[in-house]
Parts: structure tokens; sequence; C-alpha cells
């Protein structure tokens, strides 16, 4: 078990130094998520088979984001990104969880000018988190297969901590974890 931190900076750092001198047969990326889909309950544990990398770019004066690929910085088909996206090709065999598009932040969104920019730019994604894209990006790098699960805490929404229920998303990810690794 490899504890990372929170971000993508810490988990970046962490993940690519544990796989510099291994070849893990899966890493199961597992945490926690913030979700702009409402169809989401809280509480409800999904898989994310698509990351984007939500803060990376910059910011024009009228608050819209652009990204390294608008900027044409990147390439959005150079690998690992496939059309700007970070893709996990091994997510088709799993059936039992919902499959959903994270965003990857640097930090929890919690204004409604910040919620808007994101969903203007990111229009499909369902959930946030802070270190998604981070794994996505080390194992396509390293050729090593992996799974992002994610339980629902709270809405991304205008900060709101009487809204959020950690306990239960943990829970919930703790039951998926036990099955899934008795599967595995």
């Amino acid at each position: 078990m490899l504890v990372t931190g929170v971000g993508p900076v810490a988990t970046t750092w962490k993940l690519a130094g544990y796989l510099s001198g291994r070849t893990p047969d899966l890493v199961i990326n597992a945490g926690i998520a913030g979700a702009y889909d409402r169809s989401l309950a809280l509480g409800e544990v999904v898989l994310v088979g698509e990351e984007q990398l939500a803060d990376t770019g910059a910011e024009e004066s009228d608050g819209r984001l652009i990204s390294l690929f608008d900027m044409n910085l990147l390439d959005p088909d150079e690998f690992p990104y496939r059309g700007g996206r970070l893709v996990n090709p091994d997510t088709e065999n799993v059936h039992f969880l919902r499959q959903v598009r994270g965003l990857t932040v640097s930090r929890a969104t919690g204004t409604e000018a910040s919620i808007s920019a994101l969903t203007s730019k990111y229009p499909d994604a369902q959930t946030e988190s802070m270190e998604g894209a981070a794994v996505f990006y080390c194992c396509l790098l390293s050729g090593v297969r992996f799974l992002e699960i994610r339980s629902v805490s709270n809405y991304v929404e205008p900060r709101n901590r009487a809204g959020w229920n950690i306990p239960l998303a943990i829970s919930s990810l703790n039951d998926v974890l036990k099955e899934l690794l008795q599967t595995v």
C-alpha cells in the first residue's frame, strides 16, 4: 500500500518514485471525490475512466480557463493524452461500478465563479478529485495497469461542509475495495 498524500504534485512524486523500481500487476487509486453530476448519490462508488487536468493552463481576464492544449504548448494527442484526456484502457472489463469522467484540481472547488469556469470548460466532468490525473499520467507512462475508484463525499457547490458525508463515502469505498480485492 502506498499513501501518496493530497494533490497532484505529491501523488506524482510518490507514485513515480514507487514505479521507478517496480512493475506492479495493478495500481488501484482509491479515494473520495466531489460530484458535479447530481445523479451520483453521496456514498456512491464509481470507476473513473477518463481524467483531465482542470487547472493546468491559464485563466483569461474574463475568467475562462484555457488548457495547455488550447495554448498549443502540448499536442492533445501526444501520449499519454488522447484528445486532451487521460484515458484508462483497462476499464472495459469492470462492470460492477458506474464509469464516470473525472476532473483533477489542485484545490477543491468552492465558489460559484470557479464552478462555472470549470463546468463551462469541462461540461462532461462528473467528479472532482485532487489526485486522479496524476495516477493516470504516471501509470500510462509506466505501462502499468490501473483503476481509479472514488466514492462521492459531496457535491461540487459553493463551499458547504455541512453537505459533505465523508464517513459514508469512506465506508462505501471500503466495502467496494474489500469486494474488489477478493476478486483480483
